[in-house]
């Protein structure tokens, strides 16, 4: 199976890359919930594998600004992961997550910036537990590092480190739902693993 071949998936093949997700979306969002003391609900309603060069098309025009907390995967499977939140999705996280009334960051201090990382954070963890679970191998995420640019800039190189040969992404669209809130908040969580793992991966959800 070569990399084109990643992108077809059976629709069985994926409802098993749903399901991991899905698992790491609860276990997220329990956490989420116990640290801000509301209650945090997140969806996750596809999952999408693509080439690197679409992923920015996904987040909007290539002005658009995001914050992209990045995270390296080590252990027994190795390669990136990164939460992509579009800016007003991450105001809106520093006010739930900052116990503030809604529309009151305006820009992003030291306090801020920690809070996105500690969100980035506890996703990538519980996205990357119930990989770890799902495959029988050992997961550990880094310390997370964050960035504030255009989309089309988070997703290079510059920030990502990765070849022509290690461009599929696994994206989980990532839907916050805040009790109290009427919108959901938008995100993406990208796995970016390298060529072993994307191989492991591919050979754990193999349907004959």
């Amino acid at each position: 199976m070569d990399m084109d071949d990643l992108l077809q998936l059976s629709e069985i093949e994926r409802d098993a890359l749903r399901e991991v997700a899905n698992i790491g979306a609860g276990h997220a969002a329990t956490a989420l919930s116990q640290m801000t003391g509301r209650t945090i609900m997140i969806d996750v309603p596809e999952v999408n594998i693509r080439h690197l060069e679409e992923v920015a098309e996904m987040l909007g025009p290539p002005d658009t600004v995001v914050a992209g907390i990045l995270m390296h995967m080590m252990g027994d499977l190795t390669g990136r992961t990164m939460v992509v939140l579009p800016e007003s999705s991450a105001r809106s996280l520093c006010d739930i997550l900052l116990g503030r009334q809604n529309d009151s960051t305006v820009s992003f201090s030291e306090m801020e910036l920690s809070s996105l990382k500690e969100t980035g954070n506890i996703l990538s963890s519980a996205y990357l537990n119930a990989l770890s679970d799902f495959m029988g191998m050992m997961l550990v995420p880094s310390v997370p590092s964050l960035v504030l640019d255009f989309a089309g800039a988070v997703l290079t190189s510059t920030y990502l480190s990765f070849g022509q040969e290690r461009d599929v992404v696994f994206c989980v669209d990532t839907a916050f739902r805040v009790e109290g809130e009427v919108e959901s908040l938008q995100g993406e969580f990208l796995l970016l693993p390298d060529v072993p793992s994307l191989q492991a991966i591919l050979g754990a959800i193999a349907v004959e």
